[in-house]
């Protein structure tokens, strides 16, 4: 798909790495939907670094948990830009609770990240995806983890959480088929990022050093990837681990 004009929403835009998405798919020229929960100041003025860098840019409001927050995003791609051809899912939740600590992971906690990052991502390829299909097909990037991928993470729930989004996005290439292309970035352990700063610096300084290439996975490349998912008419149901060389499948 040829990204310049297109219309992307990327959930979680004012995060290190949904903020990074937002420059890598601006730098093609697609016209961006900045989607945030709380941090309405930085989410403004990330749309207008946007908008002077020329790139269409709209900061909106939304829980995307809710159906209604789906829906508020999804009209305000179609109302401010005329329609809507990417969705990627980077907003997400987690909260350090080691393994053993099951007593800590307690069921309100666990409903809440499955919710989360699971939960809500399929409400938003439920509600958005036919609309893609109606309007001629379109491109879903979902962000897990390599948590999804191996028995690790900030919590249990955290990883069965990305572990079912890995598969959930793979159930979804299948029902949005054929025009809808539906593919997932893993990444590793990345700075600056409000998933690592909540992970104790014992944990993250042991993940950084468990990769091959001794660091953190780059934002930037993570990204690029999604870029990739998004330009692609070959890849679906596909989800790449960008970790550093840590997993391997």
């Amino acid at each position: 798909m040829k990204l310049e004009g297109k219309v992307a929403i990327v959930t979680g835009g004012t995060g290190g790495l949904g903020w990074r998405i937002c420059r890598k798919l601006a730098e093609a020229k697609m016209k961006i939907v900045l989607v945030y929960l709380q941090s309405k100041e930085k989410a403004e003025s990330y749309a207008e670094d946007l908008r002077k860098s020329g790139s269409p840019a709209e900061a909106v409001q939304a829980d995307v948990t809710t159906e209604a927050g789906i829906l508020a995003m999804k009209e305000a791609a179609i109302s401010r830009f005329g329609g809507l051809d990417a969705l990627v899912l980077d907003a997400a939740f987690n909260q350090f609770v080691s393994f053993p600590d099951l007593e800590n992971l307690n069921p309100q906690l666990w409903e809440k990240i499955i919710a989360y990052n699971l939960t809500a991502p399929y409400l938003a390829m439920r509600l958005i995806g036919p609309e893609m299909k109606k309007r001629g097909g379109g491109r879903i990037v979902t962000v897990s983890s390599v948590a999804g991928l191996y028995p690790s993470g900030s919590s249990i729930a955290y990883a069965v959480s990305k572990a079912g989004l890995i598969h959930l996005t793979r159930c979804m290439a299948v029902a949005l088929a054929p025009s809808v292309l539906v593919n997932g970035v893993a990444p590793g352990i990345m700075e600056g990022t409000r998933m690592t700063a909540n992970l104790l610096p014992e944990f993250a300084e042991k993940s950084r050093k468990a990769s091959l290439t001794q660091k953190a996975a780059d934002t930037d490349d993570v990204a690029g990837a999604v870029r990739l998912f998004i330009e692609t008419d070959s890849i679906t149901g596909q989800n790449l681990a960008v970790d550093g060389g840590r997993i391997f499948r």
